[in-house]
């Protein structure tokens, strides 16, 4: 069964192997047949950039594939194919295709990143015009940079994932645009360095660069405001969207407004009820996003955070906007001890308890990571 198979695998190894999945993939490669692949690299965004690329595609009649990780509650979350996520019945015939494929030691010793993203793709093979294809933590030694693609969109690049990218956004930014391969579409970006990065890989590679503003006009952005209108949509959501418009641009693809509604993903910015919003963000850019959106307005914030997080400066980003932080449990090697998230607590002047139930009387802002958004729904849902 492909979730038992799953859940024994590492989601990390201590040592980092590059040449693993570029040799798994290339011995087996002969057996994908993909059309037009676009990649989408950076910290915040990806996520809906591709919800919203896809989504679009598939309404002007397109066969579209949106992988995209990790998920909330169901692993084919993972995997959207032409409007809906794959039934998890398809995507176990899949997984034997896939290990007939692989060796024993292969099948092994591919991580869980690894393999699903294989899995996904070998869905997508031969039934798909378009694959959305959303990196995981990083961008050159990502498992989603070894295909072939059309298409690079780039989303905001922040400090994020320091254990593994680097420790300074020159470093972060470097290893995500490596990726690159052909032609690249570059959403507005906070740091110069990462404009500057990407003028010197243009120069190596011979890549075709695109800012996002180059290639809208001024009735693309009248549309975004009336997407986003309709669709009530924060302002960071509009920067993801506008990066899906310029990705059509690129194409020469006509679009409508409507070709745009209902196409956000769950868990960014999602109201549940009236009195509560849930969002997977989990970086001092996500909460800065936030924080912007939801001025004025104070929330109790269901919280826990991992070990790696950089979570003092995530809550003091979002104090302007927090009554009170509730931290919720959350079963996880990563997630920091909570004697250490109360200190910090403390130290900003917040007042913190334990998350028990809900109130109707108050309004809840569920923030932390995909971890802290799936244990709220939980008990949420009963």
């Amino acid at each position: 069964m492909l979730q038992e198979f799953l859940d024994a695998k590492p989601l990390f190894y201590d040592e980092i192997d590059y040449d693993r999945m570029p040799c798994v993939y290339g011995r087996i490669s002969s057996q994908f047949k993909f059309p037009k692949i676009i990649h989408i690299i950076g910290t915040n965004g990806k996520g809906t950039t591709g919800r919203f690329l896809a989504t679009a595609l598939y309404k002007k009649g397109y066969r579209v594939g949106h992988y995209t990780s990790p998920h909330i509650l169901q692993f084919n979350e993972r995997v959207w194919f032409n409007g809906s996520d794959v039934a998890m019945e398809c995507l176990e015939s899949t997984h034997k295709k896939l290990l007939a494929l692989l060796t024993q030691d292969e099948a092994e010793s591919l991580s869980y990143f690894e393999y699903t993203t294989l899995l996904a793709m070998l869905y997508y093979s031969d039934k798909s015009d378009f694959v959305v294809l959303e990196a995981g933590l990083g961008g050159e030694h990502d498992a989603t940079a070894v295909f072939a693609n059309d298409l690079t969109l780039v989303t905001p690049i922040a400090m994020d994932h320091e254990a593994f990218l680097g420790s300074d956004i020159e470093s972060i930014a470097k290893t995500k645009l490596n990726a690159a391969q052909k032609a690249v579409i570059i959403a507005k970006q906070r740091y110069k360095v990462v404009y500057d990065i990407m003028n010197e890989l243009q120069k190596e590679k011979g890549l075709q660069t695109f800012r996002v503003e180059e290639l809208l006009d001024e009735k693309d952005r009248q549309n975004i405001l009336k997407i986003a209108e309709h669709e009530i949509l924060a302002t960071y959501l509009q920067t993801n969207l506008a990066l899906a418009i310029a990705a059509l641009k690129y194409f020469k693809i006509e679009y409508s407004v409507e070709d745009f509604y209902n196409a956000k993903l769950f868990g960014r910015l999602s109201v549940l009820e009236k009195n509560i919003i849930v969002d997977v963000g989990h970086n001092v850019l996500a909460a800065e996003s936030i924080s912007e959106s939801l001025k004025n307005n104070k929330y109790t914030l269901v919280y826990n955070s991992y070990k790696d997080k950089n979570y003092k400066e995530i809550l003091s980003v979002l104090k302007p906007i927090i009554e009170t932080v509730e931290l919720i449990d959350v079963y996880n090697a990563r997630v920091e001890e909570s004697g250490y998230l109360q200190q910090t607590l403390e130290d900003l002047g917040i007042n913190y308890s334990k998350f028990k139930k809900l109130e109707t009387e108050k309004k809840y802002l569920v923030f932390g990571s995909f971890s802290v958004v799936e244990a709220f729904l939980k008990v949420y849902r009963g």
